[in-house]
């Protein structure tokens, strides 16, 4: 039984140790990165990196109105939010500011655009984010070369 024991404190010693979270850190920053930078993707015309598609202001007018800003500012915000912070998750950069953007994005399309999908994918994507904001990005990212480097 001690052998078992010995093991599973292994294993766990293993797992907890910083070079396995900043693997963990740095999946789950691609992974909320993606969600948000395929929906970017649609937002904008075929071709283009940030020329908003007419549809996606028609969106914000109709579909999303229930966002409790001008429909333009708003699509227009989405749109640069979408892009920008997932680059910075990618990169590991302003990690916790980043998954803070996001998650106030999440709370957003949940509370005014689509209610019924907290337990579905809401809930998921906040989960994610908050993982970043309380954990930072790790030892693989940008903001750890930097906190190195800054002087103490």
């Amino acid at each position: 039984m001690k052998a078992i024991f010995s093991a599973y404190d292994r294993a766990v010693a293993f797992v907890s140790g910083t070079m396995v979270e900043g693997l963990m850190l740095l999946f789950t920053r691609i992974v909320l990165a993606g969600i948000f930078w395929r929906s970017a993707r649609t937002k904008v015309e075929e071709g283009s990196w940030l020329t908003i598609s007419d549809s996606t202001y028609y969106l914000f007018a109709n579909d999303y109105s229930g966002v409790p800003l001008p429909s333009e500012f708003a699509a227009v915000l989405a749109t640069v939010s979408e892009h920008v912070f997932p680059i910075l998750l990618v990169l590991g950069l302003f990690t916790r500011f980043s998954a803070l953007a996001l998650l106030g994005m999440t709370m957003v399309i949940q509370i005014f655009v689509y209610p019924e999908q907290w337990w579905a994918v809401h809930s998921l994507w906040a989960a994610l984010a908050l993982i970043l904001v309380v954990r930072g990005g790790g030892m693989i990212s940008l903001d750890a070369g930097l906190l190195k480097a800054r002087p103490a």
